[in-house]
């Protein structure tokens, strides 16, 4: 009977009692998964990351653990075997930069050791900054930068853009609920890019990586619900109607040199942001060099799969019950909207006020695909425009604004950095 009751005390089933939080997570990562599989929504990632969310909230089974990041950074002797002490325990306090849920862990955790689990080693990739870039390599490899190289004046609109990133961090700061570097990360969602909210949020608050990247891959998804609204509301019929010459052609040679020269540029403007715009463009590199083929669909297929995987169930096993069912998540979930929606309106605000200084009309609806939602929110700019005039085809322009948001919020990004990092 002894032994019974011994296993049945090991089990999750038994331990749920200890913390019935983790029911409530396991129903959202339910809710994740059911969006990404039957409604569609973001499905390469969501369910990455809600079936991660699920196996971080199953008690007893210990496959991440939040005290090998205490502080912010990886615990490189936790990982180890290391007995955790007072004295340790002291020293992350002393840090600050410990929640106190991870701060009780390692409390309660004091003359024991922890056994590191699959997610945490597999965290890892994300911690150090290695999938958020790698992801960037497969999305420079099937992005074509033409449109923008054809249309330079879309690099302005999708600068424009990012201003979404910037006034919902002044809208964190002043709320008085985050401090700057929780803001940094929160307002990041703006640029509506995924791995580049991933990568600012692991350096800067990694304790909110789990809520920051649903919120971002959720309005992701949302982008033909959130955006339509307020293209309309921004612009007139007699401005959606506007129709845009079609775009030169664009040499070989220019979309060759195009990733080197920005490279050069971005990293020399900005170093922080060089990683994600070394790959990013190095991606790119191998599409329209014609000489490397082989790695060009490697990066666009092998490996953006697999690191997707990896990516996604590690991002959701951030998301646990102590630090996922928080106020802060909620005030996260209602930021991303407002960053969503400013900087689509940034974008379509510059295009009206380009207009009155150019003589050939640029339709405002492509100033919306600044936020770096490639390609959906050039599609979205493509059916709003077409809803007005059905012979309108603004699709290959805006997605000028569209891969230019790529790289404004890689730079955006690295600004953070620079400045909270």
């Amino acid at each position: 009977m002894e032994a019974i009751i011994n296993f049945w005390h090991d089990t999750g089933f038994y331990m749920i009692g200890n913390d019935w939080r983790v029911l409530v997570m396991m129903c959202i990562s339910f809710v994740l998964l059911y969006l990404a599989i039957v409604k569609g929504f973001e499905p390469l990632l969501l369910i990455p990351i809600g079936f991660g969310m699920l196996l971080t909230n199953l008690p007893g089974a210990e496959m991440y653990h939040e005290v090998m990041f205490a502080g912010g950074h990886v615990q490189w002797g936790l990982m180890g075997g290391e007995v955790i002490t007072q004295e340790f325990v002291n020293e992350i306090i002393a840090e600050g930069a410990a929640t106190q849920n991870v701060i009780d862990q390692l409390q309660a955790l004091v003359g024991s050791s922890v056994s590191a689990g699959l997610l945490d080693y597999l965290y890892l990739g994300v911690k150090l900054g290695i999938y958020p870039c790698l992801i960037f390599m497969g999305v420079g490899a099937m992005t074509d930068f033409g449109p923008l190289i054809a249309n330079p004046k879309s690099l302005l609109l999708g600068a424009a853009a990012q201003v979404g990133i910037f006034m919902t961090y002044v809208g964190c700061r002043l709320s008085g609920f985050f401090n700057e570097v929780e803001a940094g990360s929160i307002g990041i969602i703006g640029g509506a890019d995924g791995p580049t909210a991933i990568f600012v949020t692991s350096k800067l608050a990694p304790h909110l990586l789990g809520p920051i990247a649903v919120a971002a891959y959720s309005y992701m998804a949302l982008v033909p619900v959130i955006q339509p609204p307020i293209m309309k509301l921004l612009t007139t019929k007699e401005e959606r109607m506007i129709k845009m010459r079609p775009l030169r052609v664009v040499t070989k040679r220019e979309k060759v040199v195009f990733p080197i020269m920005v490279s050069v540029f971005v990293a020399l403007l900005v170093p922080s942001a060089a990683p994600l715009i070394a790959c990013l463009m190095l991606g790119n590199l191998f599409k329209e060099c014609g000489v490397a083929d082989r790695l060009s669909k490697t990066a666009q297929n092998e490996l953006m799969n697999i690191v997707t995987i990896f990516l996604g169930v590690t991002v959701g096993a951030t998301a646990t019950a102590g630090t996922f069912l928080e106020t802060k998540t909620l005030i996260i979930m209602a930021m991303g909207v407002v960053a969503f929606g400013c900087g689509t309106a940034g974008g379509v605000l510059l295009a009206k006020l380009m207009n009155l200084f150019l003589k050939e009309k640029i339709n405002p609806l492509i100033g919306s695909a600044g936020v770096s939602a490639v390609p959906m929110a050039a599609r979205v700019s493509q059916m709003v425009g077409q809803k007005e005039n059905p012979s309108n085809f603004l699709l290959m322009h805006a997605m000028g604004p569209n891969v230019a948001g790529v790289i404004g919020s890689a730079i955006a990004a690295g600004v953070l950095m620079a400045l909270f990092g």
